[in-house]
Parts: C-alpha cells; structure tokens; sequence
C-alpha cells in the first residue's frame, strides 16, 4: 500500500487495521475491520478524504460509520463530507467538543485545510457507553489531560 500502512489489530478477533495519514498535521486516520465480513469503521478523518477513500477500496473494507475521538481540525475537519458521501452515520466524541466541531471551518482556514465543515455527530459519546465496530463492542474511556 502507498500511503496507508496495515498491521492485523487481533488475530483472534480478526481485526485489521490500516493507518492513512492524513492532513498537514500527518494525523494518523484509522481504518478498523473484521477480516471476514469486511465491515469496519473510519476513525478521525481529519481530510484528504481521496486518500482516505483510496486505502478504503485497497483493504476492500465496508465502513459502517465515522468515530471521531475529539474534535481538532486534524481528527473531524473530513467528517461531515466523508459521512455524506459514504451514507454512513458519525459517531462521537463527546458533547464538550461541540464548540470545536462547530468552528471546524474556520479552524480549516488558519490551517490551510478549505474543505472542513462543521459536523455534528448522529451520536455523542461518553465515558461507559459502547461503540460497535467491526462486529466488535468498544467501551469509551474518557481520558483528559491535566497540567501539573
């Protein structure tokens, strides 16, 4: 693969996934899919939606959905197009990222990145809730970073 990179997640579960780098940033955009039935998710599509689309059609995944895990520009600014293009629902992150999901355009123009949109998820996510993927059940931990 040109881009992306491939590493099997669990041969147990028969997970694969694939990291896309993605935007100026280089943020890693992650496919997730079960071996057999393909069906999968794209995590963090923060742009570059050709690239991401092209990594989809060479692992031959089916994505069921979009997860975002936060709200910067490098992680969701691709989301709300990726979503319509592909029909699929977005799920996460959590509630407190609207105010950064909804300035996602203008966030996009300091950066260069003139194709983000504001997004707002189908579904908000929170510490305990469950996220399915890959015909796998994911529990969201909240994770926060404190100065000391």
């Amino acid at each position: 693969m040109s881009q992306t990179s491939q590493a099997e997640a669990s041969a147990e579960h028969g997970l694969k996934a694939a990291i896309v780098p993605v935007t100026p940033f280089q943020q890693n955009c992650t496919l997730i899919w079960d071996t057999k039935s393909k069906a999968g998710a794209v995590i963090d599509p923060g742009g570059d939606l050709e690239h991401i689309e092209r990594a989809i059609a060479e692992v031959g995944m089916k994505p069921e959905k979009i997860v975002l895990t936060h709200g910067h520009i490098d992680h969701a600014g691709g989301a709300a197009e990726l979503s319509e293009k592909l029909g699929i629902p977005i799920e996460g992150p959590h509630e407190a990222e609207k105010p950064l999901l909804d300035k996602l355009a203008e966030q996009g123009q300091a950066y260069g990145m003139l194709d983000a949109r504001p997004v707002s998820p189908d579904r908000w996510l929170s510490e305990g809730d469950t996220v399915v993927m890959a015909g796998q059940t994911f529990e969201v931990l909240h994770l926060a970073l404190i100065n000391i």
